[in-house]
């Protein structure tokens, strides 16, 4: 006998796959901090960068269908929202304690994606010695354009990476500057949290990061994959 709800359960979160008609459902969205050393720089950090990572909500996802402009609510109680592009690492089996060498084989596939951020709450959780997940963890923080099995994605690891915010330049780097690389950390992620497939790794974003406002349109890009348009309204 099917099971009764006390009210209807959310659909699936799911993100376009290039070349099939079957979907990525979304289990976990995971989010790596401080992971371009120019980055770290430009937010104020010096000497040894000690990366960090949590985690997301699935409805935090804004899945942008290919060749579309998705849109992004500008969030409640901030006067500060930034843009962050990433390179998102799609997980296809689960596992824990995953070792870097064996990482690849839990992936499948890529995808470009924006982690939207609350800065000045973020900025002030810090001062406060609190967690910050107010300032990551809101709704529609984590737009995502479609994913690229691996087998047709290229080196995406290795690939230019870059944000537009109505035309013009705000970050442009190379994924292969990451500090903990993808296999890296997908072994670091699945010893702290059992990865599960559909889980997407938000891998960290490259220096840039800068506010944007209602009517701005942000257009990422990592080379290979879908180009990634969001407006913010």
């Amino acid at each position: 006998m099917a099971s009764e709800f006390v009210f209807a359960p959310p659909a699936t979160v799911s993100v376009p796959v290039v070349g099939q008609t079957a979907r990525f459902p979304v289990h976990r969205i995971y989010c790596v901090g401080r992971n371009y050393e120019d980055h770290a720089k430009e937010m104020g950090f010096t000497g040894a960068v000690h990366r960090e990572a949590g985690g997301l909500s699935a409805d935090a996802a804004v899945v942008v269908e290919a060749g579309q402009t998705g849109t992004v609510d500008y969030p409640t109680l901030t006067k500060n929202l930034h843009h962050e592009i990433e390179l998102v690492v799609a997980i296809g089996t689960g596992g824990k304690n995953i070792s870097a060498a064996d990482a690849h084989k839990h992936i499948f596939g890529y995808a470009v994606g924006l982690d939207m951020t609350r800065r000045d709450l973020q900025n002030e959780m810090k001062k406060q010695g609190r967690p910050w997940d107010i300032g990551k963890g809101f709704e529609q923080s984590a737009p995502i354009g479609p994913i690229v099995p691996v087998a047709q994605a290229g080196d995406a690891e290795k690939a230019e990476i870059s944000l537009q915010v109505n035309g013009t330049d705000r970050q442009r780097s190379n994924v292969s500057k990451l500090i903990w690389n993808v296999a890296e950390t997908i072994e670091h992620l699945s010893a702290a949290w059992e990865l599960q497939p559909g889980d997407l790794i938000y891998s960290g974003t490259p220096e840039g990061v800068a506010a944007v406002v209602a009517g701005d349109t942000l257009v990422g890009e990592v080379a290979g994959l879908p180009v990634l348009t969001v407006k913010i309204v």
